[in-house]
């Protein structure tokens, strides 16, 4: 099972980047998926869950109507739309599959983690 999480980059304040999360070993459809984020000296943080079909979606405070998740079960890809980015969103960005099919906003809900890909705003 691996999740592989892609997009990252360096970008300026205000740019757009689009993360991507493919999984391959199994499918994720009837799973949960989410995205966390680590900021350099800083614990992992939530940033953004999906339900198993896409219903149903849950954003941090810090990125509610900046980022958009979504999911493509027959692709068992998961993308993350980022814009309007700020130097606070600088930090390596981890997808992740969760146990079940809810949404759920703490890492003890995820057994399955992808290797995080960076993104660093400039200011």
């Amino acid at each position: 099972v691996q999740l592989q999480a892609s997009g990252g980059g360096v970008v300026q304040t205000g740019d757009s980047l689009r993360l991507s999360c493919a999984a391959s070993g199994r499918r994720f459809s009837n799973n949960a998926m989410g995205w966390f984020r680590q900021a350099p000296g800083k614990e992992r943080e939530f940033v953004s869950a999906i339900n198993w079909n896409g219903s149903s979606k849950f954003y941090a405070d810090s990125v509610k109507g900046r980022f958009t998740i979504s999911r493509d079960n027959v692709k068992n890809t998961m993308y993350l739309q980022m814009n309007s980015l700020k130097p606070d969103d600088t930090a390596l960005y981890y997808c992740a599959a969760a146990r079940g099919s809810m949404i759920a906003s703490v890492t003890s809900a995820y057994p399955h983690w992808g290797q995080g890909t960076e993104v660093t705003v400039s200011s």
